[in-house]
C-alpha cells in the first residue's frame, strides 16, 4: 500500500482537531510526522476548495493569531468560525493555554 502524501497526512491531522480547540501550523506539521514543515501546512490549507468540510479555520500561528491580514475577508471568515465554536480572541489573539488542542 502506498504511503499517504504529505498533504493527506496534514488533512488527517486537521480533521482530528476537535470543535472549540485550535492547533498551530507547527503542531499540525509535527503531528503529521513532518517536523519543521509549518509552511507546508499553510500552503496545503490555502489550496483547499472553498466548500471543504475540513476545519482549516482551527489552525493558527504560533503566536495564537490568525495569519491572514486583519482587514481581509479571509481573516473575518476565520474569526467568525472560531467565535461560533466559543473560541474568543482578545486583542487579536487566542489564548493557546485555554484553547490549544493537546491530543
Amino acid at each position: 500500500m502506498q504511503e499517504p502524501s504529505y498533504q493527506e497526512k496534514i488533512w488527517q491531522v486537521v480533521a482530528m482537531i476537535p470543535e472549540g480547540k485550535v492547533a498551530t501550523y507547527g503542531q499540525v506539521a509535527e503531528l503529521a510526522g513532518l517536523p519543521r514543515m509549518a509552511r507546508a501546512v499553510g500552503r496545503t490549507l490555502s489550496q483547499l476548495p472553498k466548500d471543504t468540510q475540513l476545519p482549516w479555520f482551527r489552525v493558527i500561528n504560533a503566536q495564537g493569531k490568525i495569519s491572514f491580514p486583519s482587514d481581509s475577508s479571509a481573516y473575518l471568515r476565520q474569526r467568525e468560525r472560531l467565535e461560533q465554536e466559543g473560541i474568543s480572541l482578545i486583542n487579536g489573539k487566542i489564548r493557546l493555554k485555554d484553547y490549544q488542542w493537546n491530543p
